[in-house]
């Protein structure tokens, strides 16, 4: 479930970068969550 957060998070800041069109800084949130949940995933290590 984090690797597809973070997937999106990544994609709809791309793309908010893209077309300049950030909403006051939301796209630059939503980077900032997704290398939080990267983090954490990797924190975390891989569980079977």
């Amino acid at each position: 479930m984090f690797e597809t957060l973070i997937i999106l998070f990544i994609i709809l800041w791309a793309l908010g970068l893209v077309t300049s069109y950030t909403l006051g800084g939301f796209i630059h949130v939503l980077l900032v969550l997704a290398l939080i949940l990267l983090v954490l995933r990797l924190a975390q290590g891989k569980r079977v």
